[in-house]
């Protein structure tokens, strides 16, 4: 399954409730730090590109998970890593097609109105 950055792109400004320019700029920083990969580390996120991350795993388009291994000393060493939720990501760009074409489904059917000339609205009498 792939996800596009303009598929991430939607998601996030259907979810997030932004402009598309705004989460087109957001969703290309993540695909960059994804790249070609489903999950990335933790540790090469700045703080400031941490909350973006919690905002979008809030809305369900990523997961968190850690590893936990025990190392030559007998310690306990953790691994926090992102993952993209793919069926989300996909999901939101549905709905929002499907919004899409709601609205146009209703805008034909008042366009009929539109296309009747203003002398038949007129030409009945009460």
């Amino acid at each position: 399954m792939i996800v596009t950055l303009e598929d991430l792109a939607v998601a996030i400004a259907t979810r997030v409730n932004i402009d598309i320019e705004s989460a087109m700029k957001d969703a290309n920083f993540v695909m960059d730090l994804f790249g070609f990969e489903d999950r990335i580390i933790d540790n090469i996120l700045e703080p400031e590109d941490r909350q973006l991350f919690y905002i979008l795993e809030e809305e369900g388009m990523l997961i968190t998970e850690r590893e936990e291994t025990t190392i030559y000393d007998g310690r306990s060493w953790r691994t926090h890593y992102w993952y993209l939720n793919k069926d989300m990501i996909l999901r939101y760009r549905e709905e929002k097609r499907e919004k899409k074409k709601e609205k146009k489904e209703e805008k034909d059917v008042t366009s009929v109105y539109e296309e009747i000339p203003d002398e038949l609205w007129f030409s009945r009498e009460l």
